[in-house]
């Protein structure tokens, strides 16, 4: 009986901090990636969408059951899409939180030690990961979203013992998101070897030799001018504070291993021991496919994405260590850390989406005038219709990163913001997005004929520009910040 009373107990708790983590992160369901998952769920629930230019984001949707996923959940509970992606976004911060629950015990004994290191995780939700250009986890719901949850239950398990659980939760991720999986499962079986059999010097010798004997065919020659697009896939391009954060953490967690072995903290210990190996073999790799051109095209696997592990890991301790040795049982000190902590958090978060609602709820008007004029889009034009927009329009000021196709549910031209992003991962679509970005060139300056050639050239029908925009074009709808416009 006191073992349900304090399992329905820790879910209330789990659920509190789920909203107040919903609070502080807010939510922004078409924002950043969703443009390129979210149009994969769409296509599947009305085939007849994007029948342009769909391989900008089919490539992605074909390589996770992300998109089957969500499908198979709008079908079987009957709500609309925009429902089911706002559900699944808490659920998915809640397993977070549940998962940081499930490790945190794997270190420390104390309630209060293991609260508080969930309740860091809730305050930090939208750290960024130095050099990655990820969050711990996003403002909407995606596979990586998921994948995060499964990663740190795999570990929490690994540590608890439970190797067939542990295995369970790496397929999950495996199927929502392969890459950020394949780190946590490289993370699972080096943890479980240095655990039965102590090796020192065995994760260096084995893992960073790998990268050296890799061979493959040369990408498209229009690859090389997205790699020169995407600054976090090359090290030697990073920032000095990015490199601060790949630093920081080995150091942290080689103190870490010292203080556990002290406190024969055995699990943190192991941990502490395996992450300074896991991050510098990535690190060595990262350098490796960072000298072009012979590995440019592998750049694009990210070895020190891995950092985002390290770093879950490393709030979950650290939370914890507070918890146990400077919050204690002292409320004033649980306010003076997460309050300010919270807040901050919460107006970075406003800073990245000041035209925008925080939360972003289902039911609820849009009052970004991009989303209106999208919306617009949606309901009052054809569903085969081909839309030419600025080419870096998410990065706009007011625009506040949605995506077109996700909101509009509408094809267009390739983009400078999230089509670079999937031909960087994917190079056979080089060739033709760098077409489309060169005939889009100078978009500022473009007046009805530049529109009439797009017509021409790729069957525009429709333009979405910047107000005041150009003279004699007949433009259905308008808002103060752009106007919809027809191409005859």
């Amino acid at each position: 009986m006191n073992g349900t009373y304090t399992t329905k107990r820790r879910a209330l708790y789990l659920v509190l901090l789920t909203a107040a983590a919903l609070l502080i992160h807010g939510y922004h369901p078409y924002a950043e990636d969703s443009e390129i998952y979210l149009p994969g769920v769409l296509k599947i629930l009305n085939p007849s969408l994007f029948p342009a230019n769909a391989e900008f984001f089919a490539e992605h949707a074909g390589h996770t059951l992300y998109p089957n996923l969500i499908v198979f959940l709008v079908r079987a509970t009957h709500l609309p899409l925009p429902w089911v992606a706002f559900l699944g976004q808490l659920i998915s911060i809640f397993l977070v939180l549940a998962a940081s629950w499930r490790l945190a015990s794997a270190f420390f004994e104390e309630d209060r030690a293991r609260w508080a290191a969930v309740a860091l995780m809730a305050a930090l939700l939208t750290l960024p990961i130095a050099g990655t250009a990820l969050y711990i986890l996003d403002q909407y719901l995606n596979p990586r979203n998921l994948a995060a949850f499964a990663a740190l239950f795999a570990v929490a398990e690994v540590l608890h013992r439970k190797y067939g659980r542990a295995t369970l939760w790496m397929v999950f991720a495996t199927v929502m998101h392969p890459l950020m999986a394949s780190f946590a499962i490289a993370f699972c079986v080096w943890l479980t070897v240095l655990d039965r059999y102590r090796p020192r010097i065995l994760g260096f010798r084995l893992a960073a030799a790998l990268p050296f004997g890799l061979t493959f065919d040369p990408p498209p020659a229009a690859y090389h001018q997205i790699a020169l697009r995407q600054p976090y896939f090359y090290i030697q391009r990073w920032q000095w504070y990015e490199w601060l954060g790949l630093i920081g953490p080995v150091a942290l967690f080689w103190v870490l291993a010292r203080f556990a072995r002290r406190r024969k903290m055995k699990n943190l210990e192991l941990v502490s021991r395996a992450v300074i190996p896991f991050v510098l073999v990535a690190t060595a790799a990262a350098i490796v496919l960072s000298i072009p051109p012979r590995f440019e095209a592998l750049a694009r696997l990210e070895p020190l994405r891995c950092l985002a592990l390290t770093y879950m890991l490393l709030i979950i301790i650290g939370g914890g260590l507070a918890g146990q040795y400077l919050l204690q049982g002292q409320a004033w000190r649980w306010l003076v850390l997460f309050v300010p902590l919270s807040l901050g958090m919460f107006f970075a978060q406003r800073q990245l989406f000041p035209a925008s609602a925080h939360i972003e709820w289902p039911w609820a008007k849009q009052r970004n005038q991009w989303v209106q004029a999208f919306e617009w889009i949606r309901a009052n034009t054809p569903v085969d219709a081909l839309f030419a927009l600025d080419p870096r329009h998410m990065d706009l000021p007011g625009e506040d990163e949605n995506g077109f196709r996700a909101r509009a549910e509408r094809s267009r031209l390739a983009d400078l913001v999230k089509d670079k992003g999937a031909c960087s991962m994917f190079p056979t679509l080089s060739g033709k997005w760098l077409e489309q970005v060169e005939d889009q060139k100078n978009w500022e300056q473009f007046g009805k004929a530049d529109f009439e050639r797009l017509r021409q050239k790729y069957g525009v029908s429709w333009v979405v520009v910047e107000q005041p925009g150009p003279a004699g074009m007949e433009c259905p709808y308008q808002n103060p910040a752009v106007r919809v416009c027809r191409v005859d």
